[in-house]
C-alpha cells in the first residue's frame, strides 16, 4: 500500500495554484484574484476526498485544466473560475444554485453547459449523441464551454497512462473522432496536434514510439540543416526593418504517420518532415505586403514548388487561420515548407478563437468563425434527423474549408468545400433542392453532382416531376441538403415497405409458412438486413428479388432436417446458414472474463492473430473483431464505447488467415517466379490471388496470402524484401 504524505500534497496543491496565478497575472483585473481564490477554495473543499486513477489528489485536474485555459488557449478570469469548478456539480454535492449564489450567472451558465456534456459518449448511443447536441447548443451561446471542455480533454489525454487499456482505446478514439476536429475548427492548431499525437500514442504505441525515436535521432542534423537554410534569408529579411523571428519545427508525429499511411511510404521518404516558420512584428495595415516581401526573399534564394503555394492571408481559412505557405527546394536537394505570418496571425493560429476575439476590434465584418457558429445554430434548429445522424453530419463538416459561389443576381453564398450544385439548390430553398434537375455553372450546363469552385455563378434548373432519390445522399456535403433528402426518402420508404410487406405475405402464404416473428427474423437474417422493415423496403423496391424467398425456404428446410437442435432465433439461424455456406471460424478470448465465444473477423481490416484487436457487439451479427488501427475504429470506439469488449489472441493454432501484401519493384525476367518461389515453396504459404501490373519497367503487384499470424506475415515480408528487384513490401487492408 502506498503511503501518502498529506502535508507534502497540500504544499504541492498550493505550488500549482500559485503557478496558475502567475500565468494568469497579465489578464487579471481588480478583484479577479479574489474570485479565483474563492473558486480554488470551493474546488479544494468539494474534491477533498477524491483521487484520480493515478492516485493523485483530484484537485490537480481542475488546476491543470485552468492552467491550459489561461496559458495555452489565452482565456480570462471567467474561464479560469469555470475550469476550477467544472467537475464540482457533476461529481460532488454542490448544485448550480450554490454556484450561482457564489459566482454569478455567467459562470453558472458555463458550468451548466459543461455538466450537460460531461457524459458525452458514456452510456447509450442516442444518449451520447443527445448530449453532444446539447454541447453544441452551448457553443452557439458561449464558446468558452467548448474551449474549457477541450482543455479538460487535453489534460485527460496527457494523463491517460493510468487508465486501463480498454478505457485508453475508448477515450483516445473518442478524441480523434470528435475533439481533435473540434479543436481544428476553432483554430486551436497546437492543441489539435497534441490530441492527435496522444491518440496515436495510445492506439498504436509501437508506431508512435518508432516515429518519435526517428525524429529525435535526426534532431542534430535537422538543427544544422535549418541553421544553414535560414542563414542567407535572415540577412535579407533584417533589411526590411521589421523585428522578426525564424524557427524550425518538426511536423507532428500524427501528421507524419498520416502521410506514411496515405502514401504508403516509410519515414525516410516523407519529404517535408519539418517546417520553417518566419514570424514578423508589423502593424496590421502593412501585414499582407510585409509577408509577400518575405516570400519574395525566400523564393529569390530557393526554388518554390508552384503547386504548394497556399495564400491564407488574402483569403483566411473559415476558422480564422491566416498564413502564407510555400514549399521550396533547399540547396541540399530537400523540400522545406516555409510558413510566413505576423505575430498577430501566429497567436490566432496557436490559440484560435480566444486570440481571435482579442483582435476583433480590427475586423470590419463577421469572421468565418462567427459565420460558422451561426450555421451551427441554424443546423440545430432545422435538424429533425436522429441525434446520431446529426453528430455524423456535424462531424463531417468540422474539417471542411469553404467555397464562395454566387447566385445569378450576384448574391454571395458560402458552402463547405466539396459542395455540389445540389447543395446550392437546397441552400436556396428546400423545395428548389427537391425539384432540382440540374444547374448552369458559369452559363454551362452541369449535372447535380458537379462540385462547385470558388467564384462559380450558379443557376438552378427545376422540374415538378423531379423528386429526391437515395443516390443524392452520395453527392451532397451540407447537413441541410442531407436532412431534407432523408425526410423525402422516409416518406417514399414507407410506401415501398408497405408494398414489400404485401409481397412477403403472399409468398409465405403460397409456401404455407406462418408470417410470425420467428419466420420474419429468420428471413431477415437470410437476406442480411438490419431490420425486418429494411427487408420489406428492399423487396418492395426490387433490390431483393421476391423469387429468392423460395431459396430462403430451401435453406430453412435443410436446417429443419437436422433434429440435433431446435432453431428458434435469428442469431442461431444465421450461424446455421454460415455452416451450410461453409464458413470456418476460429475462437478468440473475449470480454472481461476472457471467455471463448463466437465472433466474426471484420472485413474492413482483416485482423490476423498477433494484431492488436478489440471486439464490437453488433446489433445483428454478434461480435465482430477489428484491428485497433482499423479506419472504422475511431467511430466505433467513440460513438458506441459501451458496445466494445476486450479481445486477445490465445496461443496460436495452425489456422490460415487472409492477408494482403503490396509489392513494388523494378521489373525483370523471372521476378514473379522468384516471388512465388519464396511464398509457396520456401515458406509453404498458400496464395489466394495475385494481381500484377507492369509499366515502364516498374512492377506493382498485390498478393493475397494465407498466414498463421503477424509473425508469420513479418517473416514473409522480410524474405520478399530480399528478392533482387523488390523495392518495397507492405501489408494492405483488403
Amino acid at each position: 500500500m502506498i503511503t501518502v504524505d498529506i502535508e507534502e500534497e497540500k504544499k504541492e496543491i498550493l505550488r500549482r495554484y500559485r503557478r496558475l496565478l502567475r500565468k494568469a497575472k497579465p489578464v487579471l483585473k481588480d478583484g479577479d484574484a479574489k474570485i479565483i481564490k474563492k473558486a480554488f477554495n470551493t474546488s479544494v473543499d468539494a474534491h477533498k476526498d477524491m483521487r484520480r486513477k493515478s492516485g493523485e489528489p483530484y484537485i490537480y485536474h481542475p488546476i491543470a485544466v485552468a492552467q491550459i485555459c489561461v496559458e495555452e488557449i489565452g482565456l480570462g478570469t471567467t474561464s479560469i473560475v469555470s475550469a476550477l469548478l467544472h467537475d464540482v456539480v457533476e461529481d460532488t454535492e454542490y448544485e448550480l444554485t450554490d454556484i450561482n449564489k457564489d459566482f454569478g450567472p455567467k459562470v453558472t451558465k458555463i458550468i451548466d453547459g459543461l455538466t450537460k456534456i460531461s457524459g458525452v459518449f458514456e452510456h447509450g448511443s442516442s444518449q451520447q449523441a443527445e448530449n453532444f447536441r446539447k454541447m453544441l447548443l452551448t457553443l452557439s451561446e458561449d464558446v468558452r464551454v467548448i474551449l474549457i471542455k477541450l482543455a479538460d480533454r487535453l489534460h485527460n489525454m496527457r494523463t491517460l497512462e493510468s487508465m486501463p487499456r480498454h478505457k485508453q482505446l475508448k477515450i483516445a478514439n473518442e478524441t480523434i473522432y470528435l475533439y481533435a476536429p473540434l479543436a481544428h475548427r476553432l483554430g486551436l492548431y497546437t492543441i489539435k496536434s497534441e490530441l492527435e499525437d496522444l491518440y496515436l500514442k495510445y492506439s498504436d504505441e509501437d508506431t508512435y514510439r518508432e516515429i518519435a525515436q526517428k525524429i529525435a535521432a535526426t534532431k542534430s542534423a535537422r538543427t544544422r540543416f535549418i541553421k544553414n537554410f535560414i542563414s542567407p534569408i535572415q540577412k535579407e529579411i533584417s533589411k526590411l526593418g521589421y523585428p522578426f523571428l525564424i524557427k524550425g519545427r518538426p511536423k507532428s508525429i500524427f501528421s507524419i504517420w498520416n502521410k506514411m499511411k496515405k502514401q504508403n511510404i516509410p519515414f525516410e521518404e516523407v519529404y517535408d518532415l519539418f517546417a520553417v516558420r518566419i514570424i514578423l512584428e508589423t502593424d496590421i495595415e502593412v501585414e499582407k505586403a510585409a509577408c509577400w516581401q518575405v516570400y519574395s526573399i525566400v523564393t529569390d534564394y530557393y526554388k518554390p514548388n508552384p503547386d504548394r503555394l497556399r495564400d491564407w492571408i488574402s483569403t483566411p481559412k473559415a476558422n480564422g487561420y491566416e498564413s502564407l505557405h510555400t514549399t521550396v527546394m533547399s540547396k541540399a536537394g530537400q523540400w522545406v515548407e516555409v510558413q510566413i505570418r505576423t505575430r498577430r496571425m501566429d497567436e490566432i493560429a496557436e490559440k484560435g478563437f480566444a486570440a481571435h476575439w482579442k483582435y476583433k476590434e480590427n475586423a470590419s465584418q463577421r469572421s468565418g468563425l462567427e459565420e460558422w457558429i451561426s450555421k451551427v445554430r441554424d443546423m440545430l434548429e432545422q435538424s429533425e434527423t436522429s441525434a446520431i445522424e446529426f453528430v455524423d453530419d456535424f462531424r463531417s463538416n468540422l474539417f471542411n474549408e469553404e467555397v464562395f459561389v454566387f447566385t445569378p443576381k450576384g448574391d454571395l453564398r458560402t458552402l463547405p468545400h466539396g459542395a455540389t450544385a445540389l447543395d446550392f439548390a437546397f441552400d436556396i430553398h428546400t423545395e428548389i433542392g427537391a425539384n432540382c434537375l440540374g444547374a448552369k455553372v458559369n452559363q454551362r450546363l452541369v449535372p447535380l453532382n458537379h462540385i462547385l469552385k470558388n467564384g462559380d455563378q450558379v443557376e438552378i434548373l427545376t422540374s415538378k416531376k423531379q423528386k429526391p432519390n437515395e443516390d443524392w445522399l452520395k453527392f451532397v456535403a451540407t447537413s441541410k441538403a442531407r436532412s431534407a433528402i432523408k425526410d423525402a426518402l422516409k416518406e417514399e420508404k414507407k410506401a415501398s415497405a408497405s408494398e414489400g410487406k404485401d409481397i412477403v405475405r403472399r409468398k409465405l402464404r403460397q409456401m404455407k409458412l406462418p408470417m410470425n416473428d420467428v419466420t420474419l427474423n429468420q428471413m431477415r437474417a437470410f437476406f442480411e438486413q438490419k431490420t425486418v422493415l429494411d427487408m420489406y423496403y428492399k423487396i418492395g423496391k426490387g433490390s431483393i428479388d421476391p423469387t429468392h424467398i423460395k431459396k430462403f425456404r430451401e435453406v430453412r428446410e435443410t436446417i429443419d432436417k437436422n433434429p440435433a437442435r431446435e432453431i428458434s432465433d435469428a442469431k442461431t439461424f444465421k450461424k446455421e446458414i454460415s455452416k451450410i455456406k461453409g464458413e470456418d471460424q476460429d475462437s478468440l478470448l473475449i470480454g472481461e472474463d476472457m471467455d471463448i465465444v463466437d465472433y466474426q473477423l471484420a472485413k474492413c481490416c482483416n485482423p490476423i492473430p498477433g494484431d492488436d484487436v478489440f471486439g464490437f457487439v453488433t446489433v445483428n451479427e454478434g461480435i465482430k473483431i477489428h484491428r485497433t488501427t482499423c479506419h472504422n475504429a475511431a467511430e466505433l470506439l467513440s460513438k458506441y464505447g459501451y458496445r466494445v469488449v476486450k479481445a486477445k489472441w490465445m496461443s496460436q493454432k495452425e489456422i490460415a488467415f487472409l492477408a494482403g501484401l503490396r509489392i513494388i519493384g523494378t521489373d525483370r525476367v523471372g521476378l514473379i517466379n522468384d516471388v512465388t518461389e519464396v511464398i509457396s515453396h520456401e515458406l509453404k504459404v498458400n496464395m489466394r490471388s495475385i494481381t500484377i501490373d507492369s509499366d515502364s519497367g516498374i512492377f506493382d503487384g498485390t498478393i493475397m496470402v494465407f498466414v498463421q499470424d503477424t509473425k508469420h506475415l513479418e517473416l514473409l515480408i522480410k524474405k520478399l524484401k530480399k528478392v533482387p528487384g523488390v523495392v518495397k513490401v507492405s501489408r494492405v487492408t483488403t
